[in-house]
């Protein structure tokens, strides 16, 4: 396939597309992989309608029935949060071999803002970037690098998130971010967040405190700065939802431990790791991760419409 004939968009989002107005992309690999059944169709519901909610335009974006779709009609919604939709993890990597073999799968976010930038979709809300670990399988030190960090290094799209999981190496995550030219801004915030809590040992070079000041610098960085690189949006999740500090640690240590004892690695860490902070919490991890969510959908949101304003 070439150009852009892999993509179907949905009519609601070439609408508000060609009358440029915002929209607001979304992954589906929260809703397929990183939550449980119960409750990841309502969690999808409810993104679209915060979104919409806001004045924006919703794009969930998923490769099904041998294309790219973005934007779901709710009965493609219901077949990505089904238990047993067998729906594959697909990476930007796996775009390629997923369509041509005619897979069905949920978007990462790396994969999720290829196929958002090749829409012409500029935000996209998420929970957590990918970034870096620093595992010690076997005593060997060995680096894991995200795909989404050089994905986002490469293509014009603005996420909104809240940082990276505090599971992994913040300290190397933020070094990747800036060899790699990506502004980061912090959104009503000057310490660069870490998922479950609301701030970490490391600052963010730039702070924006509403959507009108993030417009105006990803508005900046797109017109006047050379290159394909988006820009990251760090929003702490709210207050009321953020996890026990001392909860949040003592599991984290555990799951160090558990790492290493059963010898994990590579794309198979932070499963592992959010299930035993899910467990150890009593699920308290799992409302923290919904409502973090939640809150950088709506921040997105009020960001697409200010970049859809006339400058």
């Amino acid at each position: 396939m070439s150009g852009t004939e892999h993509l179907v968009l949905a009519e609601e989002v070439a609408d508000a597309l060609a009358e440029g107005r915002g929209v607001v992309a979304l992954e589906s690999t929260l809703l397929a992989h990183g939550l449980p059944a119960s409750v990841s169709l309502d969690v999808g519901r409810r993104l679209e309608d915060v979104v919409r909610a806001a004045g924006a335009v919703p794009a969930t974006i998923a490769l099904l029935d041998g294309r790219a779709r973005v934007g779901l009609d709710d009965g493609r919604l219901q077949r990505l949060c089904a238990d047993d939709s067998g729906l594959r993890k697909l990476s930007r990597r796996d775009l390629g071999p997923a369509l041509a073999l005619g897979r069905d799968g949920a978007t990462t976010v790396a994969a999720t803002a290829t196929l958002a930038a090749q829409a012409g979709i500029g935000v996209f809300a998420t929970g957590g970037l990918g970034g870096v670990h620093l595992t010690v399988p076997r005593g060997a030190a060995a680096w894991d690098v995200s795909a989404d960090l050089d994905v986002l290094s490469a293509t014009p799209v603005t996420v909104v998130c809240s940082g990276v999981k505090s599971v992994l190496d913040i300290a190397a995550t933020v070094e990747v971010l800036e060899t790699r030219s990506i502004p980061v801004l912090g959104y009503r915030t000057d310490s660069f967040p870490s998922f479950y809590l609301r701030v970490s040992a490391f600052e963010v070079p730039w702070r924006v405190d509403d959507p009108a000041q993030a417009a105006a610098v990803i508005a900046a960085h797109r017109d006047h700065v050379p290159g394909g690189a988006g820009v990251l949006l760090v929003n702490p999740i709210p207050a009321e939802h953020e996890l026990d500090r001392e909860l949040h640690d003592r599991l984290l240590l555990e799951g160090m431990d558990l790492l290493r004892e059963r010898d994990v690695r590579g794309k198979d860490v932070t499963p592992v790791l959010l299930d035993h902070f899910h467990r150890g919490s009593g699920g308290a991890s799992l409302t923290a991760n919904i409502e973090l969510v939640a809150d950088n959908t709506r921040v997105a949101a009020e960001v697409a419409v200010e970049l859809a304003r006339p400058r």
